[in-house]
């Protein structure tokens, strides 16, 4: 990838004042606060402001997440640091089914491992990277200790959170025996669409890796903070070479699945939900 001329000074000063990432022993670790907005639309329309307020609270624990970064020059885990929940047990037991679990990447071998649970299920889901065509810009930033340069991209929603599930995911995917043809759930005549969601990234060439959180990588630096949609993560901390090295491995038990057959198995799994539950109104 380049780098444009006016990065090579703040990359050269960065290695030579930071980092040997050729170093046998060398290991990074970044604390991410991840923070999501939730319009609630026409629901929250019929809401006081105070309501409002009791309704933001109680889903604090759920908008905003730690999640810890631990890498070296090739490899990365990427997991929550503070899994509590402010919901009840029931419905911490619904969203557990289509949260993130613990990441590996590997820039080198271009591989990414991810295990997770879908139903009392264990999964092993291995695929490549998720491909992302970056676009340099030319801004630049301070983030703590870091100069920052910007960079964009276009990415498909549905390749961001292909471990989660939204029932406008269900009709974008269901059968076509589950509707007319060229219909789309609102009965409209038109095409699908794929949803896209435009990313900006905030990266630093002091410390050269291409490591980033959750699916982001590629950058020539590591991604200190990430917006898409509705989501912000910001590295909030960040050690390097600490005392206490963390062995990074990848996930290795579980069904082997690619992200695409995970999908099919979450879409097929809550279509089989939503008609048992359509059934028994029927009955």
């Amino acid at each position: 990838m380049k780098i444009r001329m006016k990065h090579i000074g703040i990359l050269t000063l960065g290695l030579l004042l930071t980092l040997n990432v050729n170093a046998q022993d060398f290991q990074g670790q970044a604390t991410y606060i991840s923070k999501s907005t939730m319009d609630l639309g026409a629901w929250g329309a019929r809401m006081s402001e105070a309501q409002k307020k009791q309704v933001m609270a109680r889903l604090k624990n759920r908008l905003e997440k730690t999640y810890i970064l631990t890498f070296n020059k090739e490899e990365s885990i990427f997991n929550e640091g503070d899994k509590l929940d402010a919901m009840s047990g029931a419905t911490d037991s619904w969203g557990k089914n289509f949260a993130a679990g613990e990441q590996y990447k590997n820039v080198k071998d271009n591989v990414q491992i991810q295990d997770q649970e879908f139903y009392g299920k264990r999964f092993l889901v291995k695929d490549k990277l998720q491909p992302i065509e970056w676009k340099m810009g030319t801004e630049s930033r301070q983030i703590g200790n870091y100069m920052c340069f910007k960079a964009t991209a276009t990415i498909p929603s549905d390749d961001l959170t292909w471990y989660a599930f939204s029932w406008d995911k269900l009709r974008r995917n269901a059968p076509a025996a589950d509707k007319a043809e060229g219909e789309t759930a609102e009965g409209e005549t038109t095409e699908t669409e794929i949803p896209m969601t435009e990313v900006e990234a905030w990266y630093t060439p002091q410390i050269p890796v291409s490591h980033g959180p959750s699916e982001y990588w590629g950058l020539p630096g590591l991604i200190l903070e990430v917006s898409a949609g509705d989501t912000t993560m910001l590295c909030s901390k960040l050690v390097i070479n600490p005392e206490e090295k963390v062995e990074i491995q990848a996930p290795d038990k579980g069904k082997e699945i690619t992200k695409k057959a995970y999908q099919e198995t979450i879409v097929t799994k809550m279509q089989e939900f939503r008609n048992n539950r359509m059934g028994r109104s029927r009955g």
